[in-house]
């Protein structure tokens, strides 16, 4: 359940009057007298009836200083969220420095996580706040609250995914730019749908770099459903156009039980953003508690090992290498005896960045491949294509050419955020059905996203105030 193992949610419990965590001497006092105001949905913060993680019925809570007594009724007087939570923590915080953590210490331990993983959880922010040599709130208070997101497996919840769709909307605007005004015009009240419309859908399509196949597959789709409903009006098509989008991203249904260690290949040409994205996927997966190994398999490019070391400390994982213009098959075999050694639950291997048109390098990636199921049944569980949205249609070759050499699971798309040809999306989900599981909208560790169609769709299509039913 995250990184933490033993928080426990509550959703209309029954109230416990100001429980708090034990002192190291065991004495206790009262907490906040009265009863808490009732949720009106979700988690809801609980001062701790005992040490957090502890079994003990006969617990004592210990006394809270004034300031965690008014914390404490503000958090759960506070909207049951993340972000409501994490305002009142962080009111009056304006650096990391002690306040801070104490601070969030407290929340987690409101939330009822064990001491060794709320200590083992500020610890690894300290450091990274460190390395990352930042001190003021306004640096790295996205960077905590997705970390606080993934370790208490809140990601879903609404505040998280109301920023989701805001980077979205952020990174998808060069592409709106280019298409919004054009389809506010298709989509006006009291305009026929007649056959000038649908060419003028089909040029809007292939101006959002969807490519021509797609936008008159898309325009064809979106002419039929009309048919059958019978709509004579095209105001009445801006959703359906929606609806026809979302089709093409479909969930995909897979085995996700693996034989650990869980072996991921990413792979994907030069200057995607592939090393950076390895860096963050290791960061989600650190931060979820999964003791993850990085193996430096480009061993082609300049300081692509020396770059990959550097992630590896600051996100907290393992890491292998050899020198430089080292066979990547034997470094891939070594790291996973490495990673069989130590343990581990997740396995990153970065390959060199190759043309996909180069076929003696295509070879050799197949090679790593086969090595690492030689050495590890099963392996790799994953192949994870890296595609830059800012190439549009070139793309589309390369998810073709890479498919036919070693298949691939999934694909992430990156710099989402500085394109105007954010419907290439579009494009690969209806032309090879592969799903794309995050999206890079930014370059800190928190701007990979888990791809979310529904929120994609609505930010491409400027309709990101109206709600799904």
């Amino acid at each position: 359940m995250g990184f933490f193992s033993s928080i426990r949610r509550i959703f209309g419990a029954e109230d416990r009057r100001g429980a708090v965590p034990l002192s190291e001497d065991g004495q206790a006092s009262a907490g906040p007298s009265g009863p808490a105001p009732e949720p009106p949905h979700g988690p809801t913060p609980e001062v701790a009836s005992g040490r957090a993680g502890s079994d003990a019925a006969g617990d004592a809570p210990r006394p809270l200083a004034d300031d965690e007594a008014m914390l404490a009724v503000r958090l759960r007087e506070a909207e049951p969220r993340l972000s409501a939570w994490l305002a009142v923590v962080l009111d009056g915080v304006t650096r990391a420095d002690e306040l801070l953590w104490r601070r969030t210490a407290f929340l987690l331990r409101s939330l009822e996580a064990p001491d060794q993983e709320i200590e083992a959880f500020v610890q690894a922010f300290r450091l990274w706040l460190e390395d990352m040599e930042y001190e003021r709130l306004d640096d790295f208070r996205s960077e905590l609250q997705y970390r606080l997101a993934l370790a208490l497996d809140l990601e879903d919840e609404e505040d998280e995914r109301s920023r989701l769709m805001l980077k979205l909307s952020e990174g998808l605007a060069k592409t709106r730019e280019r298409i919004s005004s054009k389809l506010n015009a298709l989509f006006l009240s009291g305009r026929a749908v007649d056959a000038s419309f649908w060419e003028e859908l089909e040029e809007v399509l292939i101006m959002a770099d969807v490519g021509f196949e797609t936008a008159h597959s898309l325009t064809e789709r979106l002419r039929r459903l009309a048919m059958t409903r019978g709509v004579t009006d095209a105001s009445e098509l801006r959703d359906a156009m929606r609806e026809v989008i979302l089709e093409a991203f479909k969930p995909v249904r897979r085995i996700s039980a693996v034989n650990p260690p869980e072996v991921i290949l990413v792979i994907g040409v030069n200057g995607v953003g592939k090393t950076t994205t390895i860096a963050k996927l290791c960061h989600r997966e650190v931060l979820r508690g999964r003791k993850t190994l990085l193996a430096a398999c480009d061993t082609f490019r300049a300081a692509a090992t020396e770059q990959l070391e550097i992630w590896a400390r600051r996100a907290g994982a393992g890491f292998y290498a050899k020198g430089h213009g080292a066979d990547p098959a034997a470094v891939a075999y070594e790291a996973l005896d490495k990673a069989l050694e130590e343990a581990c639950d997740t396995v990153f291997v970065d390959t060199a960045g190759r043309l996909h048109t180069k076929v003696n390098l295509m070879e050799e990636l197949q090679k790593v491949g086969r090595v690492l199921g030689k050495r590890h049944p099963g392996a790799p569980h994953r192949t994870i294509l890296v595609l830059d949205a800012t190439t549009g249609q070139n793309a589309l070759s390369q998810v073709k050419l890479f498919n036919q050499a070693c298949g691939i699971d999934e694909l992430v798309l990156t710099k989402l955020d500085g394109t105007a040809k954010g419907g290439i999306a579009v494009a690969v989900a209806m032309q090879f059905g592969i799903p794309i599981s995050f999206v890079g909208l930014g370059e800190k560790m928190d701007d990979l996203r888990p791809f979310d169609p529904q929120s994609y769709v609505s930010a491409l299509l400027g309709m990101e105030d109206q709600q799904f039913s």
